[in-house]
């Protein structure tokens, strides 16, 4: 209890403190006989680092002591004033008109993949130019062209894609949308497919721990997908989408401005999927059968002179799968034992609020809250056996952002709040929990404003499953040299593992399911544990008269307490806490370079080492390739005509894959112990006839790439051995498909 008073009154304490001596003043201009305040005015006291800049309305508040006497005030194209102050009396300061020069005009291109050389975390940003390269109809295919995001199938039956960050599978990685944790619990598994790419405005990856800010469940990393916006989308969008493998797609978003301070948006998604293919002749669909219907609408309120800023999102979804025997007919043969089937229903709510207030005269304190409610419902059955999940949550978090003295000073601190309740059943065993928790965090950023800058976090929350934990993070940045950044992290990660939303695969085999209890309260196992520690470096250079950048990471993930999936017995899938070691390291080297005009090469080269210890021994985890090389080739004719084209190339070279253990199945059921090495390319042709209107031609995997007899016994779905787990390459070969974008600003 103790622990808990301390840690409370270290996270609020700041709140408390931060009114310390300050000087306050406006920086005008006179324009036409008016004189009126200027924004992004620099301001700061002579010899020293303590500065800032004018905030929109021309006022600016910066730290202050009675030894600073000379205030600098300086604005491009005026003159630069040095004033004697002798007191901490509100200053109001006329700027005049210097010297006028001439105009020089400067052209940059702004990348659509960005890794930041002034955050102090690893983060780099996909905006939604990069997700143009790619078909991208949803969230889990929007990182095609991003190598630090590996895209892999979970089984041969669903068509489901999971993504993996350093080694380690998405549970591991913090998925919100808009800061707000989005894809957890019973969407772990399907979750990434339910947000349309059309919807998505950039993507920011950071890589190790994260922000304590998000929560505590982060331990390798931390998604964060960015919404359009009804202000700045355009007023009409259109796509259309249509591949060989039968997928239709159409996306509309409809966006007015009702007033100067609000906007409306209708975002429609619709996607269907009704031709059966069976490429490889074993009987079983190689993609299942879909139909989604997604609907957004969300409200924008901005008032930038009150400093107000709000957004609202309702959100309906409607997903229906069916996958199995190609002549699977759910009206006669569900839960037959001669045609094995399965289908998955889902249907999802969402609502969020979020609601900002930057203070207009002290542009660097404010405070947000956001809440969001979704209920989430699925219903499914593979072959004999049905897995339903009701999943209602409630998120909520209040923060507050100032500083401490000065500008280089700042801090964040606030409360989160979590609700979930599962109504969880696997055939008739019910799993069902509530699990709630409230935790408190700060947030310490110092940052010199040339080349140092750390964050140091720490948050406390109290888990009625997990008890009560402290999770610490830090992250450091140093600029030894121009346009090189060294980055390190540590941070700690705790979370409850849904182990059967976050691993679904399992229901798409006949293995039985063996938990191994250990006095823990969520299915009698413990909670996992791990630390991430890490360290990156990115270097800019110029080659040629051309820019370019390679970067360097290293991060190891160590567990103190994992959920081990065990796969090693063909015949069971085994669940228990961990009894020894469970690591995972990653290593991974990027150069990006833009060798002349609108062409851009990246290149990047991953290798992973993870291991665990199983109850039949140390091992590497399965399905997980030590060595992956990845390169993306663009190119486009944009002069200064509007018509132009664009042609992107992604190569991935994918390395073996270790399989789980076969060796006690009989010879026909058995695996070789590694798979073969893997070699995708994608390509896309996009013909831009006008701002308003585009066209492209794309195929995926055109080297046709498979993996031969991807199910295990196929030809008898209903006996010990079936399993549809084994698989590390595509199966339905090349996929072609034709798309169009349309626009009105």
């Amino acid at each position: 209890m103790k622990l808990k008073i301390i840690f409370i009154i270290f996270i609020f304490l700041p709140l408390c403190s931060i009114a310390q001596e300050s000087f306050r003043g406006m920086v005008m201009i006179q324009e036409n006989g008016k004189i009126s305040g200027l924004e992004g005015a620099t301001v700061y006291w002579l010899d020293t680092d303590v500065g800032t800049t004018t905030n929109e309305n021309g006022w600016y508040t910066i730290g202050y002591k009675p030894e600073y006497k000379k205030l600098v005030i300086s604005f491009v194209g005026y003159q630069t004033d040095t004033i004697e102050v002798n007191s901490n009396k509100e200053l109001h300061h006329l700027l005049k008109e210097g010297n006028e020069l001439e105009a020089v005009e400067i052209e940059t291109k702004r990348k659509s993949t960005s890794t930041s050389y002034l955050l102090t975390e690893n983060t780099s940003r996909i905006s939604s130019e990069e997700l143009l390269k790619a078909a991208c109809c949803n969230l889990s295919e929007s990182f095609e062209t991003n190598p630090s995001i590996d895209v892999n199938f979970s089984d041969a039956v669903t068509g489901t894609k999971q993504i993996q960050m350093l080694g380690l599978n998405s549970p591991y990685i913090l998925i919100a949308q808009e800061n707000i944790p989005t894809v957890r619990g019973a969407s772990q598994a399907y979750g990434l497919t339910f947000t349309p790419g059309t919807w998505v405005e950039s993507i920011q990856i950071t890589k190790g721990a994260g922000s304590v800010v998000n929560g505590y469940e982060s331990i390798a990393g931390q998604i964060n997908a960015e919404l359009v916006k009804p202000l700045t989308d355009n007023k009409f969008f259109l796509n259309a989408y249509g591949s060989n493998n039968g997928r239709v797609e159409l996306n509309t978003h409809f966006n007015q401005k009702l007033s100067d301070k609000w906007s409306t948006g209708i975002y429609l998604h619709g996607n269907n999927r009704s031709k059966k293919i069976d490429s490889n002749d074993d009987n079983f669909l190689d993609v299942p059968l879909a139909k989604q219907i997604n609907v957004m609408n969300r409200w924008q309120y901005q008032n930038a002179e009150k400093g107000w800023v709000s957004f609202l999102n309702l959100r309906y979804l409607s997903d229906e799968k069916q996958a199995g025997e190609i002549n699977f007919d759910p009206d006669s043969d569900k839960f037959s034992t001669t045609i094995w089937g399965s289908e998955i229903n889902t249907s999802r709510f969402d609502a969020s609020l979020k609601l900002g207030y930057v203070f207009p005269e002290i542009p660097y304190q404010s405070f947000g809250f956001q809440t969001a409610f979704s209920n989430h419902k699925q219903e499914s059955y593979y072959g004999l056996r049905t897995y339903d999940i009701e999943h209602q949550s409630v998120y909520s978090s209040l923060l507050f952002n100032s500083i401490i003295g000065d500008t280089r000073n700042k801090f964040k601190t606030g409360i989160n709040f979590t609700y979930d309740k599962y109504k969880e059943f696997v055939s008739i065993t019910d799993h069902s929990r509530v699990e709630n928790s409230i935790g408190g965090f700060f947030e310490y950023t110092f940052d010199d404003l040339e080349n140092f800058s750390l964050i140091a976090g720490i948050r406390a929350d109290q888990h009625n499953k997990l008890d009560f934990f402290v999770t610490p993070r830090l992250h450091l940045r140093y600029a030894p040299w121009e346009k090189g950044v060294l980055r390190a992290s540590i941070g700690r990660g705790k979370r409850s593992a849904n182990i059967f939303a976050e691993n679904q695969q399992l229901f798409a085999s006949n293995r039985s399911v063996n938990i191994v209890e250990n006095g823990g309260d969520i299915y009698g196992l413990e909670p996992e544990v791990a630390w991430n520690y890490g360290f990156s470096f990115l270097q800019g250079f110029n080659l040629f008269d051309q820019k370019g950048e390679v970067i360097f990471d290293y991060y190891k993930t160590d567990f103190t307490n994992q959920v081990v999936v065990d796969w090693e017995n063909s015949e069971q899938i085994s669940f228990y806490n961990i009894e020894g070691k469970s690591f995972a390291n990653s290593f991974q080297t990027e150069l990006s370079y833009n060798p002349f005009g609108n062409f851009d090469i990246k290149l990047s080269y991953k290798y992973y080492d993870v291991q665990t210890e199983y109850l039949s021994g140390k091992n590497e985890k399965p399905l997980i390739p030590k060595h992956r090389f990845f390169a993306n080739l663009s190119y486009n004719t944009q002069k200064e005509s509007e018509s132009f084209w664009k042609f992107d190339a992604t190569y991935n070279l994918v390395g073996r894959q270790r399989f789980p253990s076969t060796n006690e199945s009989p010879s026909e059921f058995q695996r070789s112990a590694y798979s073969e090495k893997t070699n995708l390319l994608n390509l896309q042709v996009t013909k831009v006839f006008s701002r308003n209107f585009e066209m492209y031609l794309g195929g995926e995997n055109i080297t046709n790439t498979t993996q031969n007899n991807p199910i295990v016994s196929s030809e008898n779905p209903f006996g010990s051995y079936f399993d549809s787990t084994m698989i590390y390459a595509p199966i339905n070969g090349a996929n072609y498909y034709l798309g169009l974008r349309y626009n009105l600003k």
